[in-house]
């Protein structure tokens, strides 16, 4: 008799050719000059249940410019597996084409060149119709969002999280879980948690005072789809307080509480679950993990690091499912549960290109009808880029380096540090900079711009600690974004060292010494967890720079030396 595990793998080899075929025929298409919805939606439904997942759409409704990522680094157990895979590299593994729609969309290289034959991706008006096509399908298919939604734009920001949670509640989500929502502050997390018509779920969330599960979030959720139990279990971001400032949500604490979610598992288990349905904002690496760990869970829905991946990973007898983020993706995993257990799988990644699929019409009234107070601002015209300007790797990106010039610039500064955060959509270069542009790279709620005097020893310190949380080898150390981003300095990073040693040879760039660690530089930063902080809004700061100089070229450095081993 076939066991369930060679099932599974039998399922994920049939996946891969279905995937290759999907590649394949896009491939054609393009060639043809003739993507269609229907092929993109095209899907052979299988089993008895669908899975429709979304995450980390950062606040962003309408189609947007978002290259994937040149340099997403593995190490430990993770080195050279996906996703940290990229470029060719990654179109090899997986079958694609070059200068097919799925080079676009999940590769980096010649983005700007490709970007002219199939355009934006995303908008929430066009996941709205993909996600009412598999309903139609599959009507009974669950919708889950992994969270990151209710931040990362000028709206969102302006509404306190209510434009999105607007039209996310008529996307008719089954359930959600959190991570950059709390940035929002405690109270009013509540307050739009207890508004919500679906399932508010984390089991890794916890009153902090009393170390038990917080009110307002469940730990999961039962359903009951094409006749099979299914329980859903949320896993939120472990790691707010770490990287995020802790005076916003003073109330909670996190963590990601294995042993937790292990007893989850087994009560959902013991009441008659038959396929348990892991909701995550770990991150792909910590997922990974946590699946060896956790016996039980069939399905893993991962978000945080934004990764895309045309078919799902198998850890033993999970499978994991990365969908991207920004709108850009939406994946379908139809199952086969049979006498209690997940059987076998079917799965697609489908890419939302924005000039192809259709926008749902009410869907599209309701984005324009939250954004028209704010239309005048968002569109106000603040100077152009001659330079791609991205967001998305392991260290800077042209707009960050044009936010580190910003800080530089604007804050008198030495050196600049920027977060390492991954939300930010791209603009192509000749295009014009908006508004809503700075806001979709700069937003959130603590956003002053600080200028304080560091000594180089401090600044080797801050390096260290923020390179331990992207290259420590065990993923549960990895506790932040990616690298902080510098400007003004360059300084090179061994990733197989320890910590604390993985930091040297740091150069002041405009005189070309090397920072001396007894010596005192200023340096202007952003999006300290340090409540109090003062200066200017970072937005602001880039405004003013831009205004200033009209027309930006920020092409890529090399002020960062990797050294990989």
């Amino acid at each position: 008799m076939i066991s369930r595990r060679d099932f599974l793998q039998a399922a994920m080899a049939s996946a891969a050719l279905y995937g290759a075929s999907g590649f394949g025929k896009w491939s054609r298409l393009a060639a043809q000059q003739a993507l269609s919805q229907d092929d993109l939606l095209s899907f052979d439904t299988f089993g008895n249940v669908s899975l429709i997942h979304i995450t980390d759409i950062h606040a962003q409704l309408k189609p947007i410019w978002f290259r994937e990522p040149e340099i997403n680094i593995g190490v430990g157990p993770n080195k050279g597996e996906v996703p940290h895979i990229t470029g060719a590299a990654f179109r090899q593994l997986y079958g694609i084409a070059d200068g097919s729609p799925s080079h676009y969309a999940l590769t980096y290289d010649d983005f700007v060149a490709l970007g002219k034959t199939y355009g934006r991706m995303g908008g929430l008006d066009r996941v709205a119709t993909v996600v009412n096509a598999i309903r139609a399908d599959r009507p009974e298919a669950l919708l889950l969002d992994g969270g990151d939604t209710w931040h990362g734009s000028y709206t969102c920001y302006h509404t306190e999280g209510q434009d999105m949670v607007n039209a996310m509640n008529a996307l008719k989500p089954d359930a959600m879980t959190f991570h950059w929502e709390f940035t929002l502050g405690q109270e009013r997390v509540r307050e739009l948690v207890e508004g919500l018509p679906f399932a508010a779920l984390g089991q890794n969330i916890f009153d902090a005072m009393w170390d038990e599960p917080a009110e307002h979030f469940a730990p999961y959720k039962f359903y009951e789809r094409g006749g099979v139990k299914i329980a859903v279990i949320g896993q939120a971001f472990p790691y707010m307080p770490i990287a995020n400032p802790g005076w916003m949500f003073p109330d909670y604490s996190f963590g990601i509480r294995d042993e937790n979610m292990q007893e989850m598992v087994d009560e959902v288990r013991g009441q008659g679950a038959e396929l348990v349905v892991c909701l995550s904002h770990n991150g792909f690496d910590v997922d990974k993990k946590m699946a060896g760990i956790v016996s039980g869970i069939d399905v893993i829905l991962s978000g945080h690091t934004h990764d895309a991946l045309p078919e799902p990973v198998l850890v033993g007898d999970t499978i994991i499912v990365a969908s991207g983020s920004n709108g850009k993706f939406v994946s379908r995993v139809d199952l086969d549960v049979r006498d209690g257990q997940m059987m076998g799988f079917r799965h697609k990644l489908i890419p939302i290109f924005s000039d192809v699929i259709a926008p749902d019409p009410d869907m599209t009234a309701l984005i324009d009808e939250q954004r028209a107070p704010y239309e005048a601002d968002l569109k106000e015209v603040v100077g152009t880029t001659d330079s791609l300007l991205y967001r998305r790797g392991n260290f800077n990106g042209t707009w960050d380096d044009l936010i580190c010039d910003a800080l530089l610039e604007e804050r008198e500064a030495d050196i600049a540090m920027s977060p390492g955060v991954r939300w930010g959509p791209s603009l192509m270069p000749g295009e014009p900079i908006t508004r809503e542009d700075i806001w979709n790279v700069t937003s959130m709620t603590y956003g002053k711009a600080y200028r304080t005097e560091m000594t180089g020893e401090f600044i080797k310190i801050v390096l260290e600690d923020v390179g331990d949380n992207l290259f420590n080898p065990d993923p549960y150390y990895q506790q932040g974004g990616d690298m902080v981003r510098i400007g003004g300095m360059s300084y090179r990073i061994d990733i197989t060292k320890p910590q604390g040693e993985r930091i040297s040879d740091l150069t002041l760039l405009k005189t070309g010494e090397s920072i001396d660690p007894a010596k005192s530089y200023v340096v202007a930063g952003w999006a300290s967890v340090n409540e109090g902080t003062e200066g200017p809004q970072i937005w602001d700061v880039v405004e003013n720079y831009i205004k200033r100089h009209g027309t930006v070229v920020v092409e890529p450095r090399d002020n960062v030396q990797v050294v990989r081993g």
